[in-house]
């Protein structure tokens, strides 16, 4: 990433709030993200998208390895290589790499059944939501999710979505740190989506 562009979009001059965003991106992954320059022309809307995510993460009682499954399995059935790498690492770490390369992959065989049913739910979710019927919700229900929590899954699944649907749009591509630090099984799993940024 160059000093005066970020995806489609110039790095807006900087100010207190972006100065913010950067330094909260830095504290969380140790270097300014991509995406944090491109929502630095907006960063209230990212605070009140982040918001709003965390809200429904706490209605839906999901912990990290379940938001992992999820962002995982919608990020991957979407086409977004961002969140696919970024999230990838993530479930890695909770779950194994392996696991996380066959979700990545559409196979979910070493997630335990409750796992299975979000991410089968949130693929659905991301290829065709208009498509879905009585009997999707059902594996959820029976993983132990009421209706509450499943609404509230819904919306998360929803709210990844758009923030992958602007940063896609937009050209934002993954970052070279995101690469280095994916094993294997993630790295040669995301072969769909805008190709990552090199070092």
């Amino acid at each position: 990433m160059n000093g005066t562009s970020t995806a489609f979009l110039a790095i807006p001059e900087p100010t207190a709030e972006i100065q913010r965003l950067y330094d909260d991106s830095v504290e969380r992954h140790g270097f300014v993200m991509n995406l944090s320059r491109l929502w630095a022309h907006q960063p209230a809307l990212h605070a009140g998208l982040f918001d709003l995510i965390g809200q429904a993460v706490r209605a839906g009682g999901l912990t990290f390895r379940q938001r992992s499954v999820l962002v995982v399995a919608c990020a991957s059935a979407f086409g977004d290589s961002y969140c696919s790498l970024a999230w990838g690492n993530k479930l890695a770490g909770v779950a194994g790499e392996s696991a996380a390369g066959g979700v990545l992959r559409g196979d979910d065989d070493l997630l335990d059944p409750a796992e299975r049913a979000l991410a089968r739910w949130a693929r659905t979710m991301a290829r065709n939501p208009s498509s879905t019927e009585a009997q999707d919700v059902q594996p959820l229900r029976d993983a132990g999710y009421d209706d509450a929590q499943i609404f509230a899954i819904t919306v998360f699944v929803a709210l990844r979505l758009a923030f992958a649907i602007v940063n896609d749009a937009l050209g934002a591509r993954p970052d070279a740190e995101l690469v280095a630090a994916a094993s294997t099984p993630v790295r040669d799993a995301i072969t769909f989506g805008r190709p990552a940024c090199v070092s």
